[in-house]
């Protein structure tokens, strides 16, 4: 297979935008389809993208192809995509439309999503992809600022299946300067991710950006009770979660509990955040948009209910979100107050 990569990012809000700036930068030809709004910010302002390390660049609004209808990345045969989760089945059944047997033959489509299921979705309705449907994972948060800009506010890598195509796409990323690697076990990266995400409900539903969350040890126990119980119940489904990087799925529930002087050196060790960084399930609550709840924590949910298993903690959090999500909940609890509500004191 011998093209010239073209790039379409689908769903390009926070993280899409990100990953594809550093793609233009790098002098690939990018199409972002996204929301009128965000394409009217960027014919405004251009990109301003930044990260916690201290990088910046910036991207002037003639140099970014922003479109809101799909039919316009037509040209393109590599297709990253970021929508929600909810959105992946449309989202396939929009790319096959797009294109002719002979022309789905020869495109390559990368899931950048939160959840576990996304790759298996668009195989049901893209199957003729075969190993060209790339499952892939985004480990660090990217916040929307306002007037283009977008800040990646967490440290990690990229990840994606390790095949012929998802080895060039790798390469592709790793030189426009983005973080990335290739697994063999993406379904287990999946999974570990997973088990690290719970921590998107916790920082939704505190409203405190997620370097504060962590450093108050109230918040580590709540966090480190809802990944054990994600972690036995994964157990008990036969789940094996993987690692991806530095971020140890197994061995976190134990250093969240660790007193604050011994937990913040291990921790910084192994990710780095910034005073930023936020969930992207707070940003869905802020907005007033529909969370990805089910697809994280719900997905824990799903395992426990086939096996009889009750997760208390996993499923009052999801309750809770819920609420917050219909606005007859609270988005500002404090570590005592949210722990009450789990009955864990």
């Amino acid at each position: 297979m011998s093209f010239s990569p073209k790039f379409a990012i689908l769903g390009s809000g926070s993280i899409g935008t990100y990953i594809g700036a550093h793609l233009v930068k790098a002098g690939y030809p990018v199409v972002f389809v996204g929301r009128e709004r965000l394409k009217q910010e960027i014919q405004l302002f251009g990109l301003g993208i930044s990260d916690y390390t201290g990088s910046s660049f910036t991207l002037a609004p003639n140099q970014v192809r922003y479109v809101t209808d799909i039919k316009e990345a037509k040209d393109s045969n590599i297709f990253l995509i970021t929508v929600k989760s909810k959105d992946t089945i449309e989202l396939g059944k929009s790319i096959r439309s797009l294109f002719s047997l002979e022309e789905l033959s020869k495109i390559i489509v990368v899931s950048f999503q939160n959840g576990v299921r996304n790759s298996q979705e668009l195989a049901s309705v893209l199957p003729e992809l075969g190993d060209r449907n790339i499952p892939g994972m985004v480990p660090f948060n990217v916040v929307a600022k306002g007037k283009g800009k977008f800040h990646r506010g967490t440290s990690g890598e990229l990840v994606l299946q390790s095949n012929e195509f998802g080895d060039r796409i790798n390469s592709y990323l790793k030189g426009s300067g983005l973080p990335s690697m290739v697994h063999k076990n993406m379904e287990g990266v999946l999974w570990g991710k997973l088990l690290f995400n719970l921590n998107n409900s916790l920082n939704a539903l505190v409203g405190i950006p997620l370097r504060e969350e962590l450093s108050q040890r109230g918040f580590r126990k709540i966090l480190s009770d809802m990944i054990s119980e994600g972690i036995e119940i994964l157990k008990l489904s036969g789940i094996k979660p993987a690692r991806a990087g530095k971020m140890i799925p197994w061995l976190a529930p134990i250093i969240l509990k660790l007193p604050d002087f011994l937990f913040f050196t291990v921790a910084s060790s192994m990710v780095k955040i910034d005073p930023e960084a936020r969930s992207s399930m707070w940003e869905d609550l802020h907005h007033g948009r529909k969370t990805e709840i089910s697809y994280l924590n719900g997905e824990i949910l799903k395992l426990a209910d086939q096996i009889g298993h009750k997760a208390p903690i996993n499923r009052k959090i999801v309750s809770l979100v819920q609420e917050a999500e219909n606005g007859s909940g609270t988005v500002k609890y404090s570590a005592e107050s949210l722990s009450k509500e789990l009955g864990m004191i």
